[in-house]
């Protein structure tokens, strides 16, 4: 096992690696820019090291700065977390290059399962049903990208081959706007990626997002720890996910589940991983894989007693997984709400120095977060600022629970999206459970009128 891991991340997950670490007995290094100074994780760190100014292509995706880090504080493996460099191939390769372990796929994984056109050629091949689309990337002949729409049927939905979360995608209703479509798409694609590939796939009018979380060693040994239900959306960005998803009958998560570790053991996957499904009527599309821990892990953790995070140490060190499928068993309903530092209904963001943080308690009730009273929120990255778990025997305890917890919660000097998690927890079609990816979407505009 490790000595010394170095955590090259920032907010809830630095803490969350952090906290995995000590339970473990291993030391932890974080890196941090000048903008996180004040964070709890760095406080709270064995080392902290200041790698550059708060721009992250200055600090937390300065890949030099944060290797160079690891050989002098003797850390052993870096931890990505997510975001940030977490699904860089390059990374990975350059981390595993300099004589370190890197705490999650293998780089071959990363970039196989980091391009969506040969993600979903190595899908089809392991038996995971996907979305009816091009066979590749589209080509340059307009004639043949309009015969495959054709084929496919309308609407469609262009996407970047490169892209991820919920950018470099287009919906196409009509072929009069199908050729521009693609055009703009492989523009912004080449600008946010750097690789202006796009692919074409049939658009799905109402389906629900379900993702299996898995865990694989280097010893082809695969398991799935269950499925959640991620379908409250805004703009493909998840605000509120919960294990497991409600309404879709075990046999039919099973068979899928089943479906995605076999799928691990034929690619040779290791690590943590989350394969991304559309589902409607009754069946599962695959869409992506997740190359890393997920913001949501926790509520698959919740329902499994398993720790993720412990898990893709153990694994990168080279150990076996310690359950077989059989021994995994889903206990109880967990929901998950994302605590945003931004206007609950505008969703403009909300920066600067929290006043007053009193997070909730009582049974069942979780808090992943990095913030804490005079704690100032920098204006830099991502506007989460924590989450909210709760697990309860049933969803319905769940959801009473989660209620309690968010009318404990009391963040002043900020706005948080608070308000808009009480709305939902008591809106009758969440509470029913069930509902698409479009909901969200649709239920904020009634509520403008």
């Amino acid at each position: 096992m490790f000595k010394k891991i170095l955590i090259a991340n920032r907010g809830e997950i630095a803490l969350r690696i952090q906290r995995a670490c000590r339970e473990m007995g291993i030391k932890s290094v974080v890196v941090y820019s000048e903008a996180d100074r004040e964070a709890k994780y760095v406080k709270l760190a064995d080392e902290a090291v200041c790698i550059g100014p708060a721009p992250s292509a200055q600090s937390y995706l300065n890949m030099p700065a944060i290797i160079a880090t690891a050989e002098v504080t003797d850390a052993e493996a870096i931890h990505p977390g997510y975001g940030f460099l977490s699904e860089n191939a390059n990374f990975a390769e350059r981390v595993e290059k300099s004589g370190f372990t890197f705490i999650g796929p293998t780089p071959e994984s990363i970039r196989l399962m980091g391009d969506k056109v040969s993600a979903k050629q190595a899908m089809i091949r392991s038996g995971v049903p996907c979305v009816p689309g091009s066979e590749g990337a589209l080509p340059e002949d307009n004639k043949a990208i309009v015969q495959a729409a054709r084929a496919i049927g309308y609407p469609v939905i262009i996407k970047a081959t490169g892209g991820g979360g919920g950018r470099g995608m287009r919906v196409v209703h009509t072929e009069a706007a199908l050729l521009h479509a693609v055009q703009t798409t492989r523009t912004e694609a080449g600008a946010a990626f750097g690789n202006p590939g796009v692919y074409m796939e049939k658009f799905l009018q109402n389906p629900r997002h379900v993702e299996i979380q898995i865990l694989a060693d280097e010893h082809r040994n695969a398991v799935w720890l269950g499925e959640r239900d991620c379908s409250m959306q805004r703009r493909h960005q998840k605000i509120i996910e919960e294990a497991p998803a409600p309404g879709i009958p075990r046999r039919v998560i099973e068979r899928i589940g089943d479906r995605c570790a076999a799928a691990c053991k034929k690619i040779g996957y290791r690590g943590a991983g989350t394969f991304e499904f559309l589902f409607e009527n009754g069946e599962f599309y695959f869409i992506e894989m997740n190359t890393r821990v997920q913001v949501e892990h926790p509520v698959t953790e919740m329902v499994t007693g398993i720790d993720i995070v412990q898990m893709q140490i153990r694994v990168a060190a080279g150990e076996k997984l310690p359950f077989t499928q059989r021994q995994i068993q889903m206990r109880g309903h967990a929901i998950e709400c994302r605590i945003n530092a931004e206007d609950a209904y505008k969703f403009t963001p909300s920066p600067g120095r929290i006043s007053m943080w009193h997070p909730p308690g009582g049974p069942g009730v979780r808090v992943d977060s990095h913030a804490y009273t005079n704690y100032t929120v920098p204006p830099n990255y991502d506007s989460m600022i924590g989450k909210i778990i709760v697990h309860g025997d049933t969803r319905d305890q769940a959801l009473a629970r989660m209620r309690t917890a968010l009318s404990e919660t009391v963040i002043e000097g900020i706005q948080t999206n608070i308000p808009l998690h009480r709305e939902l927890m008591v809106d009758a079609k969440f509470v029913e459970g069930g509902t698409s990816i479009h909901y969200l979407e649709g239920w904020l505009e009634r509520r403008k009128r």
